[in-house]
């Protein structure tokens, strides 16, 4: 071996074992170490890694009205985050369980990309779309509902709220029961907000594909959910804090919306989110299919994570609404829709809620409201 390769060889076992400071200025092999670039820390000095700060979303709950079973598994996916999730049987309107209460029930923000399936109902009511429309969305790509639901598409939803105004936009948006209360004697909850006029980022297409402007809560979603998942009627949601409540439970229509023969088409994009779309990480093979619809965006500087969803189209028994908050990039809607998935796969496993004993613990609705 000739001494130039020798030289390389020491030079190469000489590199690897060194430790890399930042800051430092590597000596070359024989001569003298240079002094550390002034960097305002003292090489001796350890670091001290700042842990993060572990958040109990359950701390402020009265965890006494909730199926135990439920909120067992709605706690358990959501560990330490920040948010909040409510699980509400779609066929009755009971609240099943409510996770992160003051933020479930009286915090609103922007409702992100999850307004999207209101739009889609009212732009199919209106005749401005059928389920095999194809909208341009680039220059050279045309998408129909079910691609548009099943991948967020914002250009999409701008089109259709754009095509139908301010006026008709909002009009869905209040039957469906944005701005107002949906739940039935609940102190905590917030009526959230509808705009009165287009907001000044984006007008009305922004409304559209953002929910720019519109101010809902969790438990606001989970009403829209419900619709979508019961064929159309708008329940009060019930939160029965007594025995007797519970024994002598009844849904309460809140309002009938003629929107069931529309439905078919949302499904079946918010269906396609989860077998391949945004909402994916909510899929669960062994348990009943689930159709959901995320949510991405800010609000005031913080990240928010939104999904809202039902399982079991045919029979659907349970709606899951997730909100996460924070400023790290991983706060999103697919986020969200894991922790929903979690919850699924969760009652799944237990066999909740039971067939027969789901039917049996309902009973006839009583109508308070426009049929």
């Amino acid at each position: 071996m000739n001494s130039l390769a020798c030289q390389a060889m020491a030079a190469a076992v000489l590199f690897a074992g060194t430790v890399f400071v930042p800051g430092a200025v590597v000596a070359a092999p024989g001569s003298t170490p240079a002094k550390p670039a002034a960097t305002g820390v003292n090489s001796t000095t350890p670091v001290h890694h700042r842990r993060p700060v572990l958040i109990d979303p359950t701390k402020d709950d009265v965890a006494t009205f909730d199926d135990q079973v439920v909120r067992g598994a709605v706690v358990e996916a959501l560990g330490h985050e920040d948010g909040g999730v409510v699980v509400v049987d779609p066929n009755t309107g009971r609240i099943l369980s409510a996770v992160n209460q003051p933020l479930v029930f009286g915090a609103g923000y922007i409702p992100c990309s999850t307004i999207k399936p209101v739009i889609a109902v009212a732009a199919l009511n209106e005749g401005i779309l059928t389920r095999d429309s194809m909208l341009r969305v680039s220059r050279r790509r045309y998408m129909n509902l079910t691609e548009a639901l099943a991948h967020s598409n914002n250009t999409f939803f701008e089109s259709l709220g754009s095509q139908m105004g301010f006026d008709t936009v909002t009009k869905y948006a209040r039957e469906f029961g944005l701005g107002e209360t949906v739940g039935r004697d609940i102190p905590q909850e917030r009526p959230g907000e509808v705009p009165q006029v287009p907001p000044e980022r984006g007008g009305v297409a922004r409304m559209s594909s953002f929910g720019e402007g519109f101010r809902i809560t969790p438990l606001q979603l989970a009403g829209v959910a419900s619709t979508l998942a019961n064929g159309g009627t708008l329940y009060y949601l019930q939160y029965p804090r007594t025995d007797e409540e519970r024994r002598n439970f009844t849904p309460l229509v809140h309002r009938k919306l003629d929107v069931q023969q529309l439905l078919p088409d949302v499904r079946e994009g918010m269906l396609a989110a989860v077998l391949y779309g945004t909402a994916k990480r909510a899929f669960d093979p062994n348990g009943d299919e689930i159709l959901g619809k995320t949510g991405t965006c800010s609000d005031d500087g913080r990240r928010l994570g939104w999904y809202a969803s039902y399982s079991n189209p045919e029979h659907p028994r349970l709606v899951v609404v997730v909100l996460l908050r924070g400023y790290r990039h991983r706060i999103n809607g697919p986020t969200a829709s894991a922790v929903a998935g979690k919850i699924y796969h969760r009652l799944h496993a237990l066999n909740y809620p039971a067939p027969d004993v789901a039917a049996e613990e309902r009973s006839a609705p009583t109508f308070t409201g426009n049929r």
